[in-house]
């Protein structure tokens, strides 16, 4: 993989490219992007997401939903937040992730994606995916919001790699097969 800089020195002329916007071109599928980078670039690539969602872009508007603070929201609103670790204490780790999951499913976050107003030229930036493992994992997310935001394309910033049929969270975890999304760079493979 190229360096990380430059790599993401390419979203915003691909965003820009002719048809990206409108979804164009891409099969009858929505508009899911994947960019996939190394976990290790973590802090640059949240850096580069804070800066392109605050700068000026009049060509388009960037959305962004980070899945760990909707997480947090979630176990907020639901006032579970406070009594976490005293049940992680007394029941277990593994009966505190179903707890969770069952608290904080793929519908919840739906539920608040859906009160963000998401417009025409406007694209949907999902972070926060490594944060929020396991409690949510990447491709039930993308399964459940593809028929909600069918206008507008979403890229996720992946912290491990997508092959165009599987998602593999920090290079490690199996995080589900996923094949309708689309990796956002073409990048050359070298030998």
């Amino acid at each position: 993989m190229s360096d990380i800089k430059q790599r993401l020195d390419q979203i915003k002329p691909r965003i820009l490219e002719k048809g990206f916007l409108e979804n164009e071109g891409l099969s009858n599928e929505v508009g899911i992007y994947i960019f996939q980078y190394d976990p290790k670039d973590e802090l640059i690539v949240q850096a580069y997401v804070q800066k392109i969602t605050e700068g000026s872009n009049p060509q388009f508007k960037i959305v962004k939903q980070d899945l760990y603070e909707l997480f947090l929201r979630i176990l907020e609103e639901k006032r579970v937040l406070p009594a976490i670790s005293d049940m992680e204490l007394k029941k277990g780790k593994d009966f505190l992730l179903q707890q969770l999951q069952k608290i904080a499913s793929p519908k919840e976050f739906l539920d608040r994606m859906k009160k963000v107003e998401i417009e025409k030229r406007n694209v949907l930036f999902l972070t926060g995916v490594g944060q929020v493992y396991p409690f949510m994992r990447a491709h039930k997310v993308l399964d459940n919001m593809q028929h909600m935001f069918e206008n507008v394309p979403i890229i996720m910033f992946y912290p491990g790699e997508f092959t165009g049929q599987s998602l593999s969270l920090f290079n490690e975890f199996s995080d589900g097969n996923y094949y309708r999304a689309f990796n956002l760079l073409i990048e050359e493979k070298s030998e």
